[in-house]
């Protein structure tokens, strides 16, 4: 056991900064446990959109999950024999989540070489306010307007 207690090591690639969002984005494009692999496709997405926008990555990355967040959503509610689709407003930790869930889900589904390529699409789409996600996220506001009616079964 060395005597030191900090030891230095020497990282192989660049890290991106850790805060709740990045991990959260990390943790949503992993499969089979590869965390390096996510983190560095999340890495290249993030360099890309900042050359494509001519912005900060992290800066491209906020806007993109401020357009494809939802704020309100429906939810299914049996009154008598009738299901009623009733708008609620959705809590901060679902929404991220459902904003970063979306993101990645229409940046898999998207046409392209690497999958960094297909996110870094994604998000400047995004915060262009284009892109599947943010078309999802328009959607359920919608349905959500169209249900407003139900809005007095909130439970």
């Amino acid at each position: 056991m060395p005597r030191r207690i900090n030891i230095p090591r020497k990282t192989k690639y660049q890290t991106v900064p850790a805060n709740r969002t990045t991990a959260r984005f990390t943790a949503k494009l992993m499969t089979n446990g590869k965390r390096t692999l996510s983190d560095r496709i999340l890495r290249e997405a993030l360099a890309r959109a900042e050359a494509q926008a001519r912005r900060p990555g992290l800066e491209v990355l906020e806007a993109a999950l401020r357009n494809a967040t939802p704020i309100i959503e429906v939810k299914p509610r049996r009154v008598g024999g009738a299901t009623y689709q009733v708008p609620v407003e959705i809590r901060g930790d679902r929404r991220l989540s459902l904003g970063v869930r979306w993101l990645v889900q229409a940046a898999r589904k998207r046409s392209g070489k690497s999958m960094g390529e297909k996110l870094a699409a994604e998000f400047v789409d995004a915060m262009n306010g284009l892109g599947a996600a943010v078309k999802r996220r328009e959607d359920t506001h919608k349905m959500a307007e169209a249900n407003k009616a139900f809005s007095h079964f909130k439970w």
